[in-house]
């Protein structure tokens, strides 16, 4: 048989002592077994926590979710607040004049409105010195049809600035109509195809749905929004065709 080294005592009962403290170290502090911290020990927020604190749209102004407008809301609200719209008969055209609402207005970095809707709708969007759409590609949500000449597009007003007329807005002062025709906030303007925009023309739902049907969600949530925020009405028709595309959500 070989010698046996024997260890003295003190030597072992530290290196013990050791070994157990090495074990007690916290997880948090050794991070995930990569040398690096964790998420919580280096601060960083998760998705969740991020997401809510840019609200309906992202930093760039565009929506978070698969929809296509700003400011939208989900299906349940929308049809909390179309309950409240009030009900009432189709106003008065006289004295009205798209004029009264004046569009389109200046935005900085020599961008007006609309060349604003044509960038944040589109998709590698490239603007010229004139902030003029040079390039880009871009999907009509009333028909379905994808665009790469921007000179095809109109900005549409979702509710119709004569719409508005006939449901409030010849009430309203100058100032809350330009407001309502340069709208970057609310489900109120959208790059569409010239074609979709000029059939639709100041019709209200009841008369008038996007021919492609996928899109009748969006357009009822959209049009119930902007209602309910400007204080128009709707007339029976129309709410229960507006009913009819909010059934299409899928919640």
């Amino acid at each position: 048989m070989g010698r046996q080294m024997r260890v003295p005592g003190g030597i072992l009962a530290v290196t013990v002592l050791l070994a157990l403290a090495g074990c007690s170290q916290p997880a948090t502090d050794r991070g995930a077994g990569d040398g690096k911290p964790s998420a919580s020990a280096s601060g960083a927020k998760s998705p969740s926590s991020s997401a809510s604190k840019k609200g309906a749209g992202g930093d760039d102004g565009k929506p978070v979710t698969g929809d296509v407008l700003p400011g939208m809301v989900t299906v349940q609200v929308a049809r909390t607040q179309l309950a409240a719209l009030k009900v009432g008969p189709v106003g008065s055209m006289s004295g009205y004049s798209r004029d009264k609402f004046t569009h389109w207005i200046d935005q900085g970095n020599k961008c007006d409105t609309r060349e604003t809707v044509i960038k944040r709708d589109g998709k590698d969007v490239a603007l010229n010195a004139d902030c003029k759409a040079a390039s880009g590609t871009w999907r009509s949500l009333y028909d379905g049809v994808t665009l790469t000449d921007a000179g095809k597009l109109d900005i549409d007003h979702m509710v119709p600035l004569a719409a508005a007329w006939r449901s409030g807005a010849a009430a309203w002062d100058p100032q809350r109509r330009k407001e309502f025709a340069n709208d970057l906030v609310r489900p109120q303007l959208i790059a569409v195809s010239a074609s979709s925009n000029r059939s639709k023309g100041d019709q209200t739902p009841d008369s008038w749905q996007p021919t492609d049907k996928s899109a009748w969600c969006q357009y009822g949530r959209a049009w119930t929004t902007v209602k309910s925020t400007y204080g128009l009405t709707v007339t029976e028709a129309e709410k229960q065709m507006l009913t009819t595309m909010l059934d299409t959500c899928a919640s």
